[in-house]
């Protein structure tokens, strides 16, 4: 309950900022600017980012008879969810990793690559499929997508608010506001950074706990993440690193003020949270 709690205030206060940026960069204009570009964004993305990422991580539909225990697996859970059995795709790398995708539960998908299926036992391959069925429960698609909109069109706004600002566009140049419309063009977009971020953290926690819940087994995920996050590290992924939050353990080389800056909770920070579980 408190992870949900705390996404919803996230997201809120990342709306505010939009609304508050769009206004105080360009007045009402900027204002009707930020909400069109949230809107349209959110559009885009969410109808249509799954099939890129598929794409762009060459996922082929996973054949019933080549993987039937992955089939099997993905179908209890679904059961046990009471979602609609999700399309199950296989990407070609053995850095092991999985993650959900898709708009909606009908259309959701499961993305497991060759590396995970390889490391995992059963035991913790279920308590894996389970987490991403757990995100689709939530309907964590539809969450980061409002919250990476939101965050880009701050960004954007302020981007524009520096050039403006720097190359005497700005309405406040004459009043001698410059240097703080500089400055908060500058520290709004690492604000909304930190909100998305917390907002992509707290996903993960709730989806390790539906995840546990559905199939009463929290030491094979637990344990799973251990093995991910020692694989992930021994052969990362090559990829656009915007992605990593979809997949279950952060996927890419991560070092020095980028793990400040990750899109997970700490996994040994996961695994204690699970290991306390009860059932």
């Amino acid at each position: 309950m408190w992870n949900q709690i705390k996404t919803v205030l996230l997201l809120g206060s990342l709306s505010g900022i939009v609304l508050a940026a769009g206004y105080f960069f360009g007045g009402q204009m900027g204002l009707t600017i930020a909400l069109v570009l949230a809107v349209g964004m959110n559009f885009g993305m969410f109808f249509f980012s799954h099939k890129m990422v598929l794409a762009m991580y060459k996922a082929k539909p996973a054949s019933k008879s080549e993987y039937p225990k992955l089939y099997k697996f993905v179908h209890e859970i679904a059961q046990e969810m009471k979602l609609p059995m999700p399309k199950i795709f296989i990407v070609p790398t053995q850095t092991p990793n999985a993650f959900a995708t898709g708009p909606s539960p009908k259309k959701a998908v499961v993305a497991c690559t060759q590396g995970i299926l390889e490391l995992l036992d059963d035991r913790e391959l279920k308590g894996v499929l389970a987490h991403e069925m757990a995100h689709i429960q939530n309907r964590d698609m539809l969450v980061m997508t409002v919250a990476s909109t939101l965050a880009a069109v701050i960004s954007y706004l302020a981007n524009f608010a520096q050039f403006a600002a720097i190359f005497g566009g700005s309405r406040d140049r004459d009043s001698g506001n410059m240097l703080a419309v500089l400055a908060l063009a500058i520290l709004t977009p690492i604000i909304a950074m930190i909100l998305q971020l917390a907002i992509s953290r707290s996903r993960e926690f709730l989806a390790d706990e539906k995840g546990a819940k559905a199939v009463k087994d929290s030491e094979g995920l637990a344990s799973a993440l251990l093995k991910l996050e020692a694989g992930c590290k021994a052969r990362p992924l090559r990829g656009n690193s915007t992605t990593s939050s979809l997949f279950i353990v952060t996927p890419f080389t991560v070092t020095g003020l980028q793990a400040f800056f990750s899109t997970h909770p700490r996994t040994n920070d996961r695994v204690v949270k699970l290991r306390a579980m009860k059932f």
